[in-house]
């Protein structure tokens, strides 16, 4: 009985701790309720303030569309013009452009058409080389310009014959009466051509050892030929007619350049025929200034007796000059008394009859005198 008892008491706590939970529940329940009730009118307020952000967000964009498509219009439209400005600007310069490009290919024909000339003459030139009678007169041609154009006539000739018969190119007078100086203007082109134009080692040798005998013989001749004592200078000028051929002369073939001047003849190219042409001009043009230093002394000492005549004439003419300012000087001096003279009259300040008296005859007398001044420096002046 007591048990039960016991499991009664227990069933009936548990009944009201279970009505007790229950209870509390509920109230949670109901509390959560109408906190649910509460955030939804606050979600459906937040609600209706969206919306009419929204709204207000829409008519906002509207209104920033339209003012972005009017901007866009008028930025397209400004593109448009520029566009359209830029390409008419292109055209104009291409156009310029192209007109240009004409005009500079005619210049280019134009060029073009002088490089055939040129070509032309060039392949002329080569034929005028390669025949051995043609290539030495041009090379007699080249050398008889240049001799011309640095000396006066009279101090060269060409093809004169000298003692033995032989007829140098040129011949050349020295100042100071002595002997003239022999130019040669022949030169071994075949067998420089043929050193030139060797490809193999082999055949490059044998063209140089053939180019070195033409050439030894060449200078052979000239030495024996052309250096006569008393006759001809003790040396005399190989001419090679390009500048070129006479660099890579020096450079491959530098023992037959000291042999040359061991034979006592200088092989010249144009530029160096040039400068001993110009010192033999500036020699010659010495020598006539001394011929001519009597006469330039005599003139001198004429121009030096017309300075001493100058001189002379300039002191008198500054002493007339220095009379003639004193002169000057009283009658200013005459002058500004009687304007003292006038102004004191003017203001009835008269002086005694003597002293006026003295004082007009003073002055008669300096007039007088200055007269008589004037007539002598007139007198001196004619003279």
């Amino acid at each position: 009985m007591a048990i039960a008892a016991a499991a009664a008491v227990l069933l009936a706590l548990a009944a009201i701790l279970f009505l007790r939970g229950a209870a509390r529940r509920q109230q949670e329940n109901a509390r959560r309720a109408s906190e649910a009730e509460a955030r939804l009118s606050e979600l459906i307020r937040a609600q209706s303030e969206m919306q009419g952000r929204m709204a207000s967000m829409a008519e906002t964009l509207s209104a920033r569309q339209s003012e972005l498509n009017q901007a866009v219009s008028q930025r397209l439209d400004g593109m448009t013009h520029r566009i359209g400005a830029t390409i008419t600007e292109q055209t104009r310069s291409t156009h310029e452009n192209l007109r240009r490009l004409q005009e500079r290919l005619a210049v280019i024909d134009a060029a073009q058409n002088n490089i055939q000339t040129l070509a032309k003459d060039v392949v002329g030139l080569q034929a005028i080389l390669s025949n051995k009678q043609t290539r030495g007169a041009f090379g007699q041609g080249r050398m008889e310009a240049i001799v011309a154009d640095g000396l006066p006539i009279g101090a060269y000739s060409f093809q004169t014959p000298l003692s033995n018969g032989t007829r140098p190119d040129c011949t050349i007078r020295m100042p100071n009466g002595a002997p003239p100086l022999v130019v040669d203007a022949k030169f071994p082109l075949e067998a420089w051509n043929a050193f030139r134009e060797a490809a193999a080692p082999e055949a490059r040798r044998v063209a140089a050892q053939q180019f070195r005998r033409d050439l030894d013989v060449h200078i052979q001749d000239i030495s024996e030929k052309y250096l006569l004592p008393g006759e001809t200078q003790e040396m005399a000028f190989l001419f090679v007619p390009s500048e070129s051929i006479f660099a890579e002369i020096h450079e491959h073939f530098e023992a037959v350049v000291q042999k040359a001047q061991r034979s006592r003849v200088v092989i010249v190219s144009p530029s160096l025929l040039m400068l001993s042409i110009q010192v033999i001009q500036a020699v010659l043009k010495d020598q006539r200034m001394r011929e001519q230093a009597h006469l330039i002394q005599g003139e001198v000492a004429l121009l030096m007796e017309d300075l001493v005549r100058l001189d002379d004439r300039t002191r008198k003419l500054q002493a007339h000059f220095l009379a003639a300012q004193k002169d000057v000087e009283q009658i200013v001096t005459s002058a500004d008394k009687l304007n003292r003279r006038g102004l004191r009259i003017g203001a009835l300040e008269l002086e005694a009859p003597a002293e006026a008296e003295s004082a007009r005859g003073a002055a008669q007398a300096k007039v007088v005198e200055s007269r008589t001044g004037l007539l002598k420096l007139r007198v001196v002046d004619e003279e």
